[in-house]
């Protein structure tokens, strides 16, 4: 019996010392799952294939282009693979939103703006609403002249369609006009909100329930950019921050709504000042933790429950500025300083979730 512990005991031993050794066979330089950040290095520059003076080479291209890059910022020493930006909130469960501020509503569609185009001319063509005016460069469709039931009078509306704040996502703005007064010019706002807001919703609804079959027009996808009107930007210092190209109004709205949906609390606010005071619960919640996490020993994130500053810095009529820091303590003593991948994981939080 003692004899068949002590066999038991050395194969636990041998089994411990193999499973030990393994970790550099998975995990090592030359494992399975090693390490690749490093090698793009290694990466040889091959010379564009040239063709014989005189030939055609306009149908030559890159087989596998390379996007444009809108978060260019290079850390400094060796690279680490950040981890990848949330999806626009809300793109899992809603192919529509209808935003308002103040006076103004918009639909927010997670799709190109070359998507929407012909779901708007296909709309307006089901509902047996005349275009009078089309012009795919400046995303702008007109409708004819038609009464609407129980309106005393004619309206026409006009549809523009605009790159939204994230990449591949379009807004859908409503313009409506009256028969009364100049018919000639189009007003800086609706003569009618109720039709404006009733025509927004119908052509809203119609895209969402047609979004499994959208064709695509090409002018339109090629006139209107749809690359986004949002990056990170470095400037002098190592300045991190998120360029914003909204109005000031929307865009204090937008990173408002933005804080809340990136698993940050609102603790204070200062409008004057352009400023969140935000208290940070974590990126995930113990349920969503997975089995790796467990295997690896991931500690907790620092992060949580820290204090910190959202700013909303105005540069222009159309640009801000949005930035975060460490809050500074209450008793007095030096602010505390945000780790630079710390500070560029928590914009990338913020930056997918504004629309």
């Amino acid at each position: 019996m003692e004899r068949a512990v002590k066999s038991i005991q050395l194969a636990l031993l041998v089994a411990l010392l193999t499973l030990c050794t393994g970790c550099g066979y998975l995990f090592g330089d030359d494992g399975i799952f090693r390490d690749k950040s490093q090698d793009y290095k290694k990466a040889r520059v091959v010379p564009p294939l040239r063709l014989p003076d005189g030939d055609d080479s306009s149908r030559l291209g890159e087989m596998y282009p390379i996007p444009p890059v809108t978060d260019d910022i290079l850390l400094a020493g060796k690279f680490e693979v950040p981890q990848p930006s949330p999806l626009v909130a809300g793109a899992e469960d809603e192919q529509v939103r209808i935003q308002t501020l103040a006076d103004e509503s918009w639909a927010v569609v997670n799709t190109a703006p070359g998507q929407v185009w012909p779901q708007v001319r296909a709309f307006l063509s089901v509902s047996q609403i005349p275009i009078a005016r089309v012009d795919a460069s400046a995303g702008i469709m007109e409708s004819g002249w038609v009464t609407l039931e129980g309106e005393p009078m004619a309206s026409r509306f006009q549809f523009r369609i605009d790159q939204g704040v994230q990449r591949g996502t379009s807004e859908l703005h409503v313009l409506q006009m009256s028969q009364a007064g100049d018919v000639d010019r189009w007003p800086l706002q609706s003569n009618s909100p109720d039709q404006e807001n009733q025509m927004l919703r119908a052509v809203s609804q119609y895209i969402a329930n047609s979004a499994d079959s959208t064709p695509v027009s090409m002018i339109a996808d090629q006139s209107i950019n749809a690359s986004g009107k949002i990056s990170v930007q470095e400037g002098p210092d190592d300045d991190i921050y998120i360029l914003l190209s909204l109005p000031y109004d929307r865009a204090w709205a937008s990173v408002g709504r933005a804080i809340e949906e990136s698993n940050f609390e609102i603790t204070d606010r200062d409008r004057s000042a352009g400023k969140y005071y935000v208290r940070f619960l974590g990126t995930r919640s113990e349920e969503e933790a997975g089995w790796f996490d467990w295997m690896l020993g991931s500690d907790d994130d620092p992060m949580v429950d820290q204090l910190f500053v959202v700013s909303v810095d105005s540069l222009d009529s159309q640009d801000v500025a949005i930035r975060i820091e460490q809050q500074a303590p209450l008793e007095g003593g030096e602010t505390p300083v945000l780790e630079r991948r710390d500070e560029q994981s928590l914009l990338a939080l913020l930056k997918g979730n504004i629309d």
